[in-house]
């Protein structure tokens, strides 16, 4: 049978699709909570058992950012080309010994190259490979598949601090990690191979609205460089703010227990923004939705740096994660939603990268600014300043030739 574009609903059967789809829930979840969810929970043995400094380890982390920026871009390429298949198994095949290499780390020197291999293997198993997969396989009906593979991924640090939290309390740090490298090995391996076991659709035809340039002139255009810019700003943002909302809450007077609340409930508010993506994709154009959706982000941060009750902060926390959660979507579909299609793995994989950075920087964000700026109340609405900027850049992010 001929693949061709994403009209044709004989390409792909449903229950392919749906394995699919399954199968990237399943891994993405396990592949956000063994690489990236488990390091803050076990940030602090770390610290203890070894004496390296908590900056240096933090630091390896962001490394390891860095890394699966750049990785994304030749990812992307593969992708559009060959499926993810491949790549994203190749991917769990590296992160297993990756994150033995960090078990077994006897020095900080060893300690940051292992993280350097965990992040070449995050490029090639975290969101945007998925994303690719997902909007090439299922065409028209992309938005809904994703917004149900970032309700299911989204579930990662709900399962896995916990669940790392139980290992670390019968374990030290290094047999954790050892047996979350197992639980990678025995689901993201098999999960990869055999559940994305599908004939990869040629690239599709230009869409109707989507008159198509090379991806490289695209990549050049000033609406995708602007777009880069606004989503970065965003990104770094957004996560600074999550990374010091337990500091700014402990700075009102709130305990640790009701901050970690607060934080926790964040989490499901990027579940329930999720949600609704689907109908406002409906209701509103790209540029209005884009702007909708950091301004929001900039309200609520405001609304952290101001507020003083614990009440009242835990509902701006809710309502902060909700505009995340949809955020994360937006990341998703920017490159459909203006270019089509037709070259989505290579432009998300360069609009991915200096997204990823920002978030890698993101974590010293509060820290850096909050003591010269006298406190993470101002530094939230310093946060919120940066993010509604990059909402009014946001205006000039659609090429003209995007009918919508």
């Amino acid at each position: 049978m001929a693949f061709g574009a994403f009209a044709r609903p004989d390409a792909v059967s449903q229950a392919g699709l749906r394995r699919v789809l399954v199968t990237l829930c399943v891994t993405e979840i396990t592949s956000w909570g063994a690489l990236y969810y488990a390091f803050p929970v076990l940030a602090g043995d770390i610290t203890a058992a070894t004496g390296w400094p908590t900056a240096a380890i933090t630091a390896a982390l962001s490394a390891s950012q860095l890394v699966a920026a750049l990785v994304g871009i030749p990812v992307g390429r593969w992708l559009d080309h060959h499926g993810p298949r491949g790549v994203m198994t190749a991917g769990s095949l590296l992160a297993v010994p990756a994150l033995v290499a960090v078990a077994t780390a006897q020095n900080l020197a060893w300690f940051l190259g292992a993280w350097l291999l965990v992040g070449m293997a995050m490029g090639a198993v975290l969101y945007p490979p998925a994303f690719a997969a997902l909007t090439r396989w299922h065409g028209p009906g992309r938005v809904r598949a994703l917004t149900m593979l970032t309700l299911a991924a989204g579930l990662a640090s709900t399962v896995f601090a916990p669940l790392t939290a139980a290992l670390a309390a019968h374990l030290d740090w290094r047999a954790t990690y050892l047996v979350l490298a197992g639980i990678l090995a025995l689901v993201t391996i098999p999960g990869h191979w055999f559940g994305l076991a599908l004939p990869w659709p040629e690239r599709p035809k230009a869409e109707a609205g989507y008159e198509q340039a090379h991806p490289g002139k695209v990549a050049r255009s000033p609406a995708f460089v602007t777009l880069a810019i606004a989503l970065s700003l965003a990104a770094f943002a957004t996560f600074a703010v999550v990374i010091n909302l337990v500091p700014l809450l402990a700075e009102r007077g709130i305990g640790t227990g009701i901050a970690s609340v607060a934080l926790g409930l964040g989490g499901a508010g990027q579940v329930l923004g999720r949600l609704g993506y689907t109908t406002l994709t409906r209701r509103t154009t790209v540029r209005a939705r884009t702007a909708l959706i950091l301004l929001a982000m900039a309200v609520t941060t405001a609304l952290l740096g101001v507020l003083t009750s614990a009440a009242a902060l835990i509902a701006a926390a809710i309502l902060a994660g909700m505009a995340r959660g949809v955020f994360t979507l937006l990341q998703a579909t920017a490159v459909t939603d203006r270019w089509g299609p037709r070259y989505y793995g290579q432009l998300s994989g360069l609009l991915s990268a200096p997204l990823t950075v920002a978030m890698a920087l993101a974590p010293f964000a509060g820290a850096a600014l909050a003591g010269p700026l006298g406190g993470y109340a101002t530094t939230f609405l310093v946060l919120s300043t940066v993010t509604a900027a990059a909402a009014v850049l946001s205006l000039a992010t659609n090429p003209e030739r995007n009918l919508s």
